[in-house]
């Protein structure tokens, strides 16, 4: 059938149910961020180059709530660095209702843009998958006594 020969649909019997199609996507949920390997302005090598000292960096921002860092913690999902150096971190807090939302991505976006190389930093905010223990290194794990 050809989208311009509407005719050659078969008309529908009365009672019969309408066919629906796929749901429209929910603009209010629009499903988790792009991974790196979707991200348009990723530059695989710019992130290999930089993502061991943001790593660094990131190592020294802690949960005020929590004695370990952020990265241990499992709160970092993603570093992506684009051509020019500007970064993409995308993170989660331990719980939407964190008291560390108001201050922790800036103070992730500071530490970030302070290493060499990097241009720029946005932080994003993600919450799928949401952050569990299971997320923690072995290392935050034996800090905390959690086995």
């Amino acid at each position: 059938m050809s989208i311009f020969k509407l005719n050659e649909i078969p008309p529908r019997k009365p009672g019969e149910p309408v066919a629906a199609g796929p749901p429209p996507p929910d603009p209010v949920q629009p499903g988790p961020p792009p991974g790196p390997e979707t991200s348009p302005a990723a530059d695989p090598l710019k992130t290999l180059e930089l993502k061991p000292a943001i790593i660094e960096a990131l190592s020294t921002v802690y949960d005020p709530e929590i004695p370990v860092n952020i990265y241990e913690l499992g709160l970092i999902y993603d570093v992506i660095v684009d051509g020019s150096g500007a970064a993409l971190i995308r993170m989660t807090l331990t719980a939407p209702a964190c008291p560390a939302a108001m201050t922790l991505p800036g103070e992730v976006e500071s530490k970030v843009k302070s290493v060499a190389g990097v241009t720029d930093a946005r932080v994003e905010l993600v919450w799928d998958p949401p952050w569990s223990k299971d997320r923690m290194s072995e290392v935050a794990k034996l800090e905390l006594g959690i086995f």
